[in-house]
C-alpha cells in the first residue's frame, strides 16, 4: 500500500493529542495508538504559504512532536516570541540570520539550528525564508 502525502497541514483537536489518538484524518482506531507512517507535504505547504503572505503551518503534531513549516517574507517581521519547547529550525529555501539571545547565526539553505526553550529568538535580514520547524513538545 502506497501513502500519499496530505495536500494540507495536519489538524488536530487537542483532546486527541493529549490522548495520543492521532492520525492523518485526525480520529484514532486505538487509544493511544499511533500510524506507523504519516507522511505530510512539506513542500506543498511551503509554497502555499509562500504565495500569500507567508506563516505558520502545523503538518505533524504527536505527543512530544510538533512539526510545522514556517515561511517569512519580507518586508513582513517576525514576531515570535520565546517558547516553553526545544526546537530545531531547517532552512529549506532561502536565506536570513537567526539573533539568538543577543547572537546572529548566519543560515542559508541546508543549514539547521538549534534554539533551546525559554531564548529570545528571531529571523531577520532574509527576503524569502522557508524553514521546517521542529519542536519537543514537553509532557507537562
Amino acid at each position: 500500500m502506497i501513502v500519499q502525502p496530505s495536500l494540507r497541514g495536519v489538524m488536530l483537536n487537542e483532546d486527541a493529542i493529549e490522548k495520543g489518538t492521532t492520525s492523518m484524518s485526525g480520529s484514532a482506531s486505538e487509544p493511544g495508538a499511533l500510524p506507523a507512517a504519516e507522511p505530510f507535504d512539506i513542500s506543498g505547504t511551503k509554497d502555499r504559504l509562500a504565495a500569500g503572505t507567508g506563516g505558520y503551518e502545523v503538518v505533524h503534531r504527536s505527543p512530544g512532536l510538533e512539526i510545522g513549516v514556517y515561511v517569512l517574507v519580507s518586508p513582513e517581521a517576525d514576531r515570535q516570541s520565546p517558547h516553553d519547547d526545544d526546537e530545531v529550525y531547517i532552512v529549506i529555501e532561502g536565506s536570513g540570520v537567526l539573533e539568538i539571545e543577543g547572537e546572529n547565526v548566519e543560515l542559508r539553505q541546508g543549514h539547521a539550528v538549534f534554539v533551546p526553550a525559554g531564548a529570545e529568538h528571531r529571523f531577520v535580514g532574509y527576503e524569502q525564508l522557508s524553514v521546517l520547524v521542529i519542536l519537543e513538545k514537553w509532557r507537562r
